[in-house]
């Protein structure tokens, strides 16, 4: 039986290329800072983002809380929107580890929160007030469409937090889908933030890992921080040989996923039943709802299972699906056959 696996873009494997890298890695002790494969890692995304020095870390949630701890002392405040990564997936480490207090506001659909808002949230000084330290933005935004955040919206953003003396940090987990999806260069989007996180282990295919980018006194402070949350990986290189592929080698193939997205969008809206808006689509994420009289969301997933097509669902109507190395055009053909079939439509939906 075909098997399309659209759950997450985590559910890549690293290419032959990446195994190679990191059988032949020249390995040391990162955490005494001596694994060159880490250092030319590190030194390689600093330079992409345009930014003073990089650390590697073990996750996006280490790089996103070590970030953090770097920006804020506990009681401090950061403000982010309510369907953040951070706010939604973290385990509310921000609270839990930093003590560091979080004041939402509301994400728009595509993933931006009103500017308006966010300075409404930032608070004066007032001894019954914790400080605002932090604004946290995250681009592509995972669950508003995997939307990319333009370098129009990141200029307003720059005047908020400098009016304010505000730092920004950008959960980048999946920024070169934005920077694909915009046709602008990553460092161009977060030239405006203090410290960004970006994943190598998503649509990049490397196996783990993901790298905090700063200035040098930011990066040093990531770093202890990195130590206490237990990040010390020694030697690290093994993974970092194929984080070096991720950024050097499979970037610009994520326009492949892109497209993939968009004609999935596109079918899925044909299919009676389903709900879904193709001009939401811009990167390699497609939420669409279910009916919920003709069929739960849990029972739709189920059943597609059962064909070899696995996606997740996120609520009782609500459905992701990412595309994704090595998904491939044919792939996105079966899975549109498989969900007409399993919403009772005999007929293959075209694309």
């Amino acid at each position: 039986m075909k098997s399309v696996d659209l759950r997450s873009d985590t559910i890549t494997l690293p290419t032959k290329n990446m195994r190679k890298a990191m059988y032949e890695a020249e390995l040391g002790d990162d955490v005494f800072g001596e694994d060159p494969t880490v250092n030319r890692l590190e030194k390689i995304a600093a330079e992409v983002m345009g930014k003073e020095a990089a650390l590697f870390v073990a996750s996006g949630t280490m790089g996103n809380i070590a970030s953090q701890l770097a920006h804020c002392g506990r009681g401090d405040e950061i403000i982010l929107g309510d369907q953040a990564h951070v706010f939604f997936y973290e385990q509310g480490g921000t609270a839990a580890v930093g003590g560091i207090h979080s004041r939402t506001v509301p994400n728009l659909p595509d993933g931006k929160i009103d500017l308006a808002l966010a300075e409404a949230a930032v608070r004066s000084e007032d001894i019954h007030f914790p400080r605002t330290r932090l604004l946290l933005l995250e681009n592509t935004h995972n669950r508003c469409n995997g939307n990319p955040l333009d370098l129009a919206y990141m200029d307003s953003v720059a005047e908020l937090v400098r009016r304010h003396d505000l730092r920004l940090h950008i959960d980048g987990a999946r920024i070169f889908n934005a920077a694909v999806a915009l046709g602008t260069p990553a460092k161009d989007l977060v030239a405006h933030a203090d410290s960004v996180t970006f994943c190598l282990s998503k649509g990049l295919c490397a196996p783990a890992g993901s790298v905090v980018c700063g200035d040098r006194e930011f990066i040093l402070r990531a770093r202890r921080a990195r130590k206490v949350l237990g990040g010390g990986m020694r030697q690290a290189g093994i993974l970092a040989a194929a984080g070096i592929l991720a950024i050097t080698e499979m970037v610009e193939r994520l326009a492949e996923d892109h497209a993939n997205a968009t004609n999935l969008a596109a079918g899925m809206a044909a299919i009676k039943g389903i709900s879904v808006n193709p001009d939401m689509v811009h990167t390699n994420i497609v939420f669409f709802s279910v009916d919920e009289n003709r069929m739960p969301a849990a029972d739709l997933v189920e059943k597609l299972s059962k064909e070899g097509v696995r996606m997740l669902a996120l609520g009782p109507s609500m459905i992701r699906a990412v595309t994704h190395h090595p998904i491939t055009a044919a792939d996105i053909e079966y899975t549109l056959s498989t969900l007409s079939r399993c919403m009772g439509q005999q007929k293959a939906v075209a694309v």
